[in-house]
């Protein structure tokens, strides 16, 4: 059993063994009293079950965890369904827990308390709410009185199931200086929103020890678990996020409880609390209903796919993953820890690679390609809010450049349909092995807008997200003037014209901004600085001229050290950004910037670490946007 001074004295297993709640012999037990306390809260005696542990000795001062029942039960709904004692005694004979007493209230505080009749009848839910008054005023006093108690805020712990365990979080969560240990196990909807529940995300992390969150993965509730580990997950707020196989039902119950308790009244070790979780959460990009990939609290990434008659499958995500087949033909690999936002991966079967069936495709890397979002703290900028939302229009073109039809995704403000305005337009540019659909789906261009003009940061704008390929030979070898001479024409006589006699846009150059992402920044800085006078900004993410191509290269720094001053004059934003020095243009993009300098042309320069990935490049739009048009 843990002392103090020792050693972090946590859980060694991931969940609660088989037969661990059945009765051992040979072992102390504790003892379970029901008892009655005064209620003035209530106006009634109300009763409990006081669980004390093995070996109790009213000399000694204990700490006291109070345990919360569900929505259809009473004060002996633990008991009735998950011999709490018995898994308390077992975890006493195996030295793995702190003594405490466990008391187990009726959570539903009326005169009436029983778990008769329509148990979700207004008055009846309504006492379980009015349970926190009862608690807090009555019963824990009564408690304290009557038992040798530890009655600081650090001895006093709240948990419970489903609607107990929506008390438990809003109670706990609502009066940190009367709980520092808080579970919620498969917590109902009368927990509250996160933001209410933790508004001070700084006073949780200093007053917490420990906050668990616990849900069976096919369990309906889910979503409420899942949105308050979000919201703490992006708030910095340490917790145990912990999903397993099962439902609405005891099994998850009993082994929150096996769980929770082994960690409570002991040091906690901040650094390990995401190790717990026995399952992962569906990633946002997985289709419909599909349980794979699975994300850990750790960002490491549970794959499976059926595939009984391969030989051989890996997970291609940059890094290769030797999957593990079972024998019923699935194939599994957990990852390592992958960075936060959006990656492209492949399956590699028999070393063909194909997309994954349980993920949704995006066009990336020159073919269709299964993605992943990994969940990002900083990402609450491209989350989906209750905010007026634009739209994205798919619309198809006969370029006069080409002659051939061409598409365009068009963001479009909120409030455009209803409006007269003229608004600017963002000419927006994606990168090589990619087309126009990379910046609406990939990178999330819609979302990031929508959030930046509710709060005032970004004007309203229209986004035309450009098909850059030119449909011409040779691949990164033959990427040559001639083909960015094809996007220019393509850009000034196919696009920019479709875009004026189609939507309500200003068409003067302080109302027109370009930029792209790696081959798109390549086209911008090649076509936005040719026309200078046709743009006000121009933003180039993750790209430069290349260093080792004279005969690309000289022409382009000569043409702008003859006209630096009016590249100067006319674009207000040069706007250069990089993913860090781990992005495979940062290079070329330091020796661009000198060459710039040395000529005297102006730019501002930005850095993000992250790579050449999108989670830098939703970033430079986040950030490049706000700047347009003032």
């Amino acid at each position: 059993m843990w002392v103090p001074g020792a050693a972090y004295a946590q859980p060694t297993e991931k969940e609660m063994p088989k037969g661990f709640d059945m009765v051992r012999s040979g072992i102390a037990t504790g003892k379970l009293d029901s008892i009655s306390y005064p209620s003035k809260t209530v106006g009634t005696n109300r009763k409990a079950l006081v669980y004390t542990p093995p070996g109790f000795n009213k000399k000694t001062r204990y700490p006291v965890l109070y345990l919360l029942h569900g929505i259809g039960g009473d004060e002996k709904e633990w008991l009735k369904g998950g011999n709490p004692q018995v898994i308390l005694d077992n975890l006493y004979a195996e030295k793995k827990l702190q003594p405490m007493i466990v008391v187990m209230p009726n959570g539903r505080a009326m005169k009436d308390d029983r778990a008769i009749g329509n148990v979700f009848e207004k008055d009846k839910v309504e006492a379980f709410a009015t349970f926190e008054k009862d608690l807090l005023n009555d019963l824990i006093p009564f408690i304290e009185k009557k038992y040798p108690t530890l009655t600081d805020r650090e001895h006093r712990a709240i948990a419970g199931l489903s609607m107990g365990g929506g008390q438990s979080l809003n109670f706990g969560l609502g009066n940190l200086d009367k709980f520092t240990w808080v579970g919620g196990f498969s917590s109902a909807p009368n927990t509250k929103r996160p933001e209410e529940l933790v508004p001070n995300p700084a006073d949780a992390r200093k007053k917490l020890k420990l906050l668990w969150i616990s849900c069976g993965d096919a369990d309906g509730l889910i979503t409420f678990s899942k949105r308050t580990h979000d919201y703490l997950y992006q708030n910095d707020v340490p917790h145990i996020y912990y999903v397993e196989a099962g439902g609405h039902d005891f099994k998850v119950w009993k082994n929150g409880l096996y769980m929770f308790s082994q960690f409570l009244f002991k040091p906690v070790d901040n650094a390990s609390l995401h190790k717990y979780s026995v399952l992962g959460t569906p990633a946002s990009t997985n289709i419909r209903n599909a349980k794979y990939p699975q994300i850990l609290p750790d960002n490491r990434v549970i794959f499976r796919v059926k595939a009984p008659d391969a030989k051989k499958v890996q997970i291609d995500l940059g890094k290769k993953y030797d999957m593990v087949k079972d024998t019923a033909g699935f194939w599994t690999a957990t990852t390592d820890s992958i960075s936060r936002g959006f990656h492209y991966y492949s399956l590699l079967i028999d070393g063909v690679a194909v997309v994954d069936p349980a993920s949704e495709t995006f066009y990336g890397m020159g073919r269709q390609a299964s993605g992943i979002e990994i969940p990002d703290k900083d990402g609450a900028y491209f989350a989906m809010k209750d905010v007026p939302h634009g739209d994205i229009r798919i619309k198809r073109y006969l370029s006069k450049a080409t002659n051939t039809w061409r598409e365009m995704y068009v963001y479009t403000p909120p409030g455009y349909d209803k409006s007269t305005d003229k608004y600017p337009v963002l000419y927006l540019l994606h990168g090589g092995g990619e087309d126009q659909r990379g910046w609406a789906t990939q990178g999330r261009t819609d979302l990031i807008l929508d959030n930046l003009i509710a709060e005032g940061k970004a004007k309203p704008m229209i986004i035309a997200m450009l098909d850059g390929n030119m449909n011409m030979p040779g691949g990164l070898a033959g990427f040559n003037e001639n083909v960015l001479k094809a996007f220019e024409n393509e850009l000034k006589q196919g696009a920019i014209p479709f875009v004026e006699s189609n939507f309500r846009v200003e068409t003067d150059a302080k109302n027109r901004a370009l930029a792209g992402l790696s081959m798109g920044g390549l086209q911008t800085l090649y076509a936005g600085v040719k026309n200078n006078n046709m743009f006000s900004s121009l933003g180039v993410f993750s790209s430069g001229w290349f260093a080792n191509n004279p005969k690309l290269t000289d022409p382009q720094y000569a043409f702008m050290k003859d006209n630096a001053s009016a590249i100067n004059s006319n674009i207000k934003n040069f706007w250069i950004s990089m993913g860090g020095k781990e992005d495979i243009a940062y290079q070329n993009c330091q020796v661009m910037m000198k060459k710039f300098d040395e000529m005297g042309v102006k730019y501002t320069y930005s850095e993000y670490a992250g790579g050449h990935t999108w989670p830098v490049w939703r970033h430079d739009l986040m950030m490049f946007s706000q700047l347009l048009f003032k």
